[in-house]
């Protein structure tokens, strides 16, 4: 639907504000929708042209369920394209309207401006059609039944990327290198001595050492892959022994999944971006006298924060008015933190006046992980009341752990490091010179869950078509998981 004259009206009014605070996005378009159509965009993740699937209607039905018993509602979508498309939810009045707006223009902004989306598609709603169109042709070729398993084969292992990789550049295979010379085969060098010298000079525990290293560096050569893979659906695309339309279907599934990537490498930033500029250019400049208490009251629900949960509008958006305000004051540097007078420290003031400047920087160069990494401090934790929880077996509920400032600061970081995911590579393409696949856990904050880890190599066996194997740690003690296509093995190394 169309704006109406009066949301027409308010748009340009916010667009104005917007850019006159310094925010660049691209075109804006807004479309007017109800719930109903709302929480369909939202089960497809912002894209009604993309391709049919029972989990999007399964999203559907969570999100009308959720709406029809007053649990949740969805007042704006926005997508990441160019020009940005954004939905407004009908039933809103004007006040939300407003903030909505505002809301929007920031996200645009930050989709525009910030280092981790410049990568992604800026068609992606043309991209998107493309996929619905072909799986669509897919399924009248081959079977609807036969497509909708493998791709719930493939989305059950969208996770399994490199969120790096589009800013690596990636080493072309091997058969995509130019052919050289073949070289000759390398031998042990000896040291040079006298005849008589040689046996003391080069014992033949010795010769013996230097030929098992060559060995191992042929060995290493001879790796598929050469170097552990992080990127596994691409191994999978490149490697498995799919048919042209699996593969196919497995390269639309991973574009789709780097497309979203950096959505979940910014949730905290993004929201918490947008959160402050609807917050300013409504407080600021939008607001009327009588819209005051609808306008906090929405934005009071915007940030409140449920126990056991962590909200990425109120955290983003005070941890920006946090650097703001240090900015302005002169609150970094080698100075301040070796300052140790506590009064000193909490007025220090020296004017600078450069908030502003580093929050836009902060918004063009930092993902949520180096973002509560350098600005997260401990002055921050106290002020906020932040603390970690766990969960008490005598008691039976959640209870506080720990305020240690490290502590918070490292639980989080373990929370957002690869989006929450465990860290898994591909070490072993051929393992056991039986075509197998071996993975290797990185622990790195996130441990297995062993149920999940089962089915991942369920679906991987769908795929590879032989067995695969993960490495991991259970409780302190390295296990090898493997399924063999017929059932699940599981032993200590």
């Amino acid at each position: 639907m169309n704006l109406s004259s009066a949301l027409t009206q308010i748009k340009e009014e916010i667009k104005g504000h917007a850019l006159s605070c310094g925010l660049d996005f691209f075109e804006t378009i807004f479309e007017v929708i109800d719930y109903a159509q709302i929480n369909e965009v939202a089960s497809y993740g912002g894209f009604p042209t993309r391709y049919p699937h029972w989990r999007f209607g399964m999203e559907y039905e969570e999100l009308s369920k959720g709406y029809a018993y007053g649990l949740q509602k969805i007042y704006e979508m926005v997508i990441n394209n160019d020009p940005c498309y954004a939905y407004l939810m009908e039933s809103n009045n004007l006040v939300d309207q407003k903030i909505v707006m505002g809301h929007v223009y920031a996200h645009c902004d930050f989709f525009k401006n910030n280092i981790y989306f410049s990568s992604t598609n800026r068609k992606m709603i043309d991209e998107m059609a493309n996929h619905g169109m072909r799986m669509r042709n897919y399924v009248e070729q081959y079977g609807e039944e036969d497509v909708e398993r493998f791709i719930d084969c493939c989305l059950s292992l969208e996770n399994l990327i490199d969120v790096h990789s589009p800013f690596q550049e990636r080493k072309r295979r091997r058969e995509d290198q130019e052919i050289e010379e073949e070289e000759p085969p390398k031998t042990v060098q000896k040291i040079r001595s006298k005849e008589y010298m040689d046996r003391f000079i080069n014992p033949q525990e010795f010769m013996d050492a230097q030929k098992r290293k060559l060995e191992e560096e042929k060995q290493r050569e001879r790796m598929f892959p050469e170097h552990p893979e992080r990127d596994i659906l691409l191994f999978m695309i490149e490697h498995a022994p799919m048919e042209k339309w699996q593969r196919n279907i497995l390269s639309m599934i991973r574009e789709e999944s780097y497309y979203f990537s950096p959505q979940a490498q910014t949730k905290i930033m993004n929201e918490g971006w947008a959160t402050y500029w609807h917050s300013k250019i409504m407080t600021e400049k939008a607001l009327k006298d009588s819209e005051l208490i609808d306008y906090a009251d929405h934005h009071s629900g915007t940030l409140a924060v449920r126990p056991g949960h962590i909200n990425p509008y109120k955290l983003g958006v005070e941890l920006f008015r946090d650097i703001e305000e240090r900015w302005n004051k002169g609150k970094f540097g080698k100075d301040y933190d070796e300052c140790d007078d506590y009064l000193a420290k909490k007025n220090w003031n020296q004017n600078l006046g450069r908030g502003r400047e580093k929050i836009f920087e902060v918004r063009r160069i930092y993902n949520d992980i180096n973002f509560i990494d350098t600005f997260l401090t401990k002055e921050f934790c106290e002020d906020h009341k932040l603390f970690t929880f766990k969960y008490n077996e005598e008691t039976k509920r959640y209870e506080i752990d720990d305020r240690d400032f490290k502590k918070i600061k490292q639980k989080l970081l373990f929370s957002l490091t690869n989006m929450g995911n465990p860290i898994i590579l591909v070490e072993d393409g051929n393992h056991g010179n039986r075509g197998d696949l071996l993975l290797n856990h990185q622990h790195e904050g996130v441990d297995l869950r062993i149920d999940y880890a089962k089915d991942t190599l369920k679906n991987l066996f769908q795929i590879w078509r032989r067995p695969v194997h993960i490495h991991t740690t259970v409780e302190g003690r390295k296990k090898r998981l493997s399924f063999t296509g017929q059932e699940h093995l599981e032993k200590d190394i």
